[in-house]
């Protein structure tokens, strides 16, 4: 698998499921996903607390779509490790989202399985 460089970014996020929502009511979100059991939308958690859980983010750095094995490089070895993640794929690379109280054994884990992360913007 390909060894990546990552980013922990400085932002947490937030998860909602809004079942009954075609669109979000404000205009306050990263993505979006529809599914037939409703919408899914990924937001940058307030600096206040509230809104759920906290989730830390890892972005990795761009590759084409037809780069097979990116995000299975970083899944695995959180999966291996038992950590949650949430996945939000872009165009050019990937946001592993894990749960904030795990995110230090995250970074353990990815540069255990041969990846850099470096904390930040």
């Amino acid at each position: 698998m390909p060894a990546q460089k990552l980013r922990l970014l400085d932002s947490f996020f937030t998860l909602a499921h809004e079942p009954h929502s075609a669109f979000p009511d404000d205009d306050e979100w990263v993505a979006l996903v529809r599914a037939p059991e409703g919408l899914t939308v990924l937001r940058e958690a307030s600096p206040f607390g509230g809104g759920g859980d906290r989730w830390a983010g890892f972005y990795g750095d761009p590759h084409g779509l037809g780069m097979p094995g990116m995000l299975a490089a970083l899944v695995g070895p959180l999966a291996d490790a038992s950590i949650a993640v949430f996945v939000a794929s872009t165009f050019h690379a990937d946001l592993v989202l894990v749960p904030e109280d795990s995110v230090e054994a995250a970074v353990d884990v990815l540069v255990d399985a041969g990846h850099t992360v470096t904390r930040g913007r």
